[in-house]
């Protein structure tokens, strides 16, 4: 999860933290849609196992590719990256389906890097950072409003990105746990602003199966500088988003598919130093 290929502590550390996560269910804040029934679970399992039975057949796989992708399988598990590999290979499409029938501002995958617990913040906020922070001061601002236009005070905007180094809090051992992760409450006509660092760039994990698959397939394992937000006010649809920057070379080439036009700012100096700021509005559909 860094800006170069690297030999540490990515996978192992990533794929724990993140399987934890899932295993409580606190990686996924979307609606829960009840429990599969039998014919429901027969239609859509069975549609994935004939889609890699045709792909047997159609490509001739023969044992010794069979043997390695079992082992693949294996040390997928071993090294906890299941989460990351269905988030990276798979979330942008049950996102895609789930938006089909959702209205208000636009949504993206919610990834495997989200961790409960964060600082309570109240905007305008700081994010929790080092004294010595690395990267370009940015600040994100803007209003959260019901489909209708109201305004929704005391929304939540829980944001968490990578560092200068892309490294993510909690997945990673260089930056300290909290650390550019926070809920932060808007005022009583839904505005927030937030400081914190301008994200970078990073590959997935190269040391784990995951990374090494992309490699061999010949993809770029990179995503493009993002921050990852849940946007939250009560008896609304929680809006699970990323907000990207433009002129970032890797928006075509998404590891993760996630990249959409009305997600791309284009922040602004803001004539106080180095800082940048982009304005950003968030529309919440009723429940």
């Amino acid at each position: 999860m860094t800006t170069t290929e690297h030999p540490g502590s990515g996978a192992g550390l990533a794929g724990a933290n993140a399987t934890e996560s899932a295993r409580q269910g606190l990686s996924s804040r979307r609606a829960a849609t009840g429990a599969a029934d039998s014919e429901r679970i027969a239609t859509v399992v069975g549609a994935a196992l004939e889609g890699i039975r045709a792909a047997i057949r159609d490509h001739r796989v023969g044992y010794a590719e069979f043997d390695a992708f079992k082992r693949w399988l294996i040390d997928v598990s071993d090294t906890g990256e299941w989460p990351l590999f269905l988030d990276v290979y798979l979330e942008f499409e049950v996102e895609r389906v789930a938006a089909d029938s959702q209205s208000g501002s636009t949504g993206t995958i919610l990834g495997p890097f989200w961790l409960d617990g964060q600082a309570q913040l109240t905007s305008p906020a700081t994010l929790p950072m080092r004294d010595d922070e690395p990267g370009t001061p940015f600040v994100l601002a803007g209003q959260v409003r019901g489909t209708d236009g109201t305004p929704l005070a005391g929304a939540t905007v829980d944001i968490w990105h990578t560092d200068d180094e892309g490294w993510y809090s909690g997945f990673a051992e260089k930056p300290p746990a909290g650390n550019l992760r926070g809920v932060v409450t808007c005022d009583d006509e839904g505005r927030f602003e937030i400081r914190t660092r301008k994200p970078a760039p990073y590959t997935i994990p190269l040391d784990g199966p995951t990374g090494k698959l992309t490699l061999a397939a010949g993809w770029s394992p990179w995503r493009p500088a993002h921050l990852h937000l849940l946007v939250a006010a009560p008896g609304h649809r929680t809006v699970t988003t990323q907000l990207f920057f433009t002129g970032d070379e890797y928006l075509d080439s998404d590891v993760a598919s996630a990249t959409k036009p009305d997600l791309v700012l284009d922040p602004q100096p803001t004539g106080n130093g180095a800082e940048i700021r982009s304005d950003y509005d968030f529309v919440l559909e009723p429940e």
